[in-house]
């Protein structure tokens, strides 16, 4: 594999890029995981793409220099000078973005604001933007995580730090299961339905064909709902792209594409410890492992069949 790093002061954005050597499609994915050293790491994920053939193109959100430090009003202009690269210099056939997690907000947006974008593929996806965090300080910031040319884009506000510890399971009468505390706080911000029709992503706005891919047993947000809003408003617009939901039965916030693994055996032997944070891979282990292996076998499907 290839490898190329991009830095903000050079290129304009934070990012690490991998090309297969071989048997290249001439596809790319921008993937969107987070910050400069995400839990899952960006640049294994693009690495999994390698595998297939696609270039896979990891661009940070925060945490690298020149970036935010915290999510927090988050420029989406950013990506602009990625897709002219892709385009210009690589000469690429088609461009998709890809989000997993908070990841999803940005790669929605990006599909919504910026041109360019064939496909977006949203995993464990939420349907709006929140309000930006200050984890330093422990506190929200009173602005958007983030803004398009200098425009907060506009969000609903969760309060991670008067909630509670995040990671600690409840039963909730209205899931009618364990989840986190985490998973009420991102519930309960969607009881503002005004801000939360107004912070919808909207990607019936957009001109990308949009695979919707969550489990059922998240326990980290409600993402099956966010699927079934964002699925709810291209039907009621009759978008006229190709767009799919597919949710997994008892499966986990982690989902879709995963680092190899072949080249990082450390990491899926350490399953039984994610399943102590994650524990629909505790309860649910066979159905978990079975949605990540049948949701990357779509998102590749999907990516190639453009």
């Amino acid at each position: 594999m290839i490898y190329t790093d991009f830095s903000m002061e050079k290129d304009g954005f934070v990012g690490h890029m991998v090309e297969p050597e071989k048997n290249n499609t001439n596809h790319v994915v921008i993937v969107i995981m987070g910050g400069e050293k995400s839990i899952v790491s960006g640049i294994k994920v693009s690495e999994r793409f390698a595998d297939f053939g696609i270039i896979g193109i990891s661009v940070s959100l925060f945490g690298a220099e020149g970036l935010p430090k915290y999510v927090d009003r988050i420029p989406l202009e950013m990506f602009e000078p990625v897709i002219k690269y892709l385009r210009n210099v690589k000469n690429v056939k088609s461009i998709s973005v890809y989000g997993l997690s908070m990841g999803t907000v940005y790669a929605a947006l990006v599909a919504k604001y910026i041109n360019g974008i064939d496909n977006v593929i949203l995993c464990s996806p939420s349907h709006v933007p929140f309000e930006g965090s200050n984890t330093k300080r422990k506190c929200m910031t009173g602005h958007s995580s983030v803004t398009y040319r200098g425009k907060e884009i506009p969000y609903v506000s969760p309060d991670f730090f008067h909630s509670g510890f995040m990671a600690k399971y409840v039963y909730d009468e209205e899931a009618g299961r364990k989840v986190t505390n985490m998973w009420k706080i991102y519930r309960n911000a969607y009881k503002d339905k005004k801000n939360e029709k107004l912070a919808s992503f909207h990607l019936e706005t957009s001109s990308a064909r949009v695979l919707l891919i969550a489990g059922t047993g998240d326990e980290v947000w409600p993402s099956d709902y966010s699927c079934r809003y964002i699925k709810y408003e291209l039907d009621k617009a009759k978008y006229n792209r190709d767009y799919k939901m597919i949710l997994y039965p008892k499966a986990s916030h982690l989902i879709g594409i995963m680092p190899s693994k072949e080249r990082n055996k450390w990491l899926y032997r350490i399953v039984p410890i994610i399943g102590l944070i994650y524990r629909s891979f505790s309860r649910n282990k066979k159905e978990c492992m079975e949605a990540l292996k049948q949701s990357e076998k779509e998102i590749i499907n999907w990516i190639m069949c453009n």
